[in-house]
């Protein structure tokens, strides 16, 4: 999206009025993002007595940013190496804490906005392989992988090849000697190839919902590599002001959600074709909230 259409859209939403018993949630366009978004709404509707209005893929990161600093949403589900390196525009950090501590005290000081406790798991890059050859080779970790990388093709997105925490660093940092050219293609094609044997490794994210419905396997990042992506609810800090129970609700979330219940979710909604509500309705049932 481009920034002139974000910008379009923001004022859109500015003349649309609310009143100060309304916190608006918004997200970005993908499913896990209206996941969170929805979590963090039933969240807020069962814990206090304010209504929720859901404004739900809004788009993208610029977008959803500006629509929270102009006030027109309370609060969106973001990542924090994503805040890091594309609104703060740092470089890569790869301490999960320092993350957080930069990124917390800038949100704070710039946009007066707060990162409330994270949601438990890490959605960084994940290197993966089918379940069968890890267990043949006993891979466990991303060092076990590079003794056999020659005999092991590698596909991953395009942009991966040109990312600070891209291709380049990661062979350098492991030593990798991939068997031909890396092959670039498209997210959701990834799990395609390696289920049809066109590839042996490819580069995900640690929460995508077909590495467990088709039986991958995430191998253990075991030199630190790839920074963190921590999810956590953003707010601003007026709404919070006005508003103390939605930290206290929101507060709840912290810690809660593993990497493999994030698959499961995520999968459900995309291969399941379940509606976004009942799934976090029963994830919310699963965890006593």
């Amino acid at each position: 999206m481009s920034r002139f259409l974000a910008a379009f859209l923001i004022l859109f939403l500015c003349a649309c009025g609310r009143d100060g018993w309304t916190i608006v949630v918004g997200s970005k366009n993908f499913t896990e993002s209206v996941l969170l978004a929805e979590l963090i709404a039933q969240q807020i509707e069962a814990r206090t007595d304010l209504r929720v209005e859901r404004r739900l893929n809004l788009g993208g990161t610029f977008l959803c940013h500006q629509a929270l600093v102009a006030g027109q949403i309370d609060v969106y589900p973001e990542y924090s190496g994503t805040a890091l390196t594309a609104i703060l525009e740092q470089p890569v950090q790869r301490d999960h804490e320092e993350v957080l501590r930069i990124v917390s005290q800038a949100y704070r000081e710039r946009f007066a906005a707060e990162w409330l406790p994270p949601f438990g798991f890490n959605n960084t890059y994940a290197i993966v392989v089918r379940e069968e050859d890890a267990q043949q080779r006993n891979l466990t970790t991303l060092s076990d992988l590079a003794r056999v990388s020659k005999e092991f093709g590698i596909g991953f997105m395009f942009e991966f090849s040109e990312r600070q925490d891209g291709y380049r660093g990661l062979v350098e940092t492991y030593g990798f000697a991939f068997r031909g050219e890396p092959r670039t293609m498209d997210l959701g094609l990834i799990y395609r190839a390696l289920r049809e044997r066109q590839i042996d490794v490819g580069v995900g994210s640690a929460t995508d919902g077909l590495i467990t419905a088709l039986k991958m396997r995430v191998l253990d990042d075991d030199k630190h590599y790839f920074p963190p992506y921590d999810a956590a609810p953003v707010a601003r800090t007026a709404a919070l002001d006005e508003h103390p129970e939605v930290r206290q609700a929101l507060a709840a979330l912290g810690g809660l959600f593993t990497e493999q219940e994030m698959r499961e979710t995520n999968y459900a909604v995309d291969g399941g074709q379940q509606p976004v509500a009942d799934v976090v309705r029963k994830l919310r049932e699963r965890k006593g909230l």
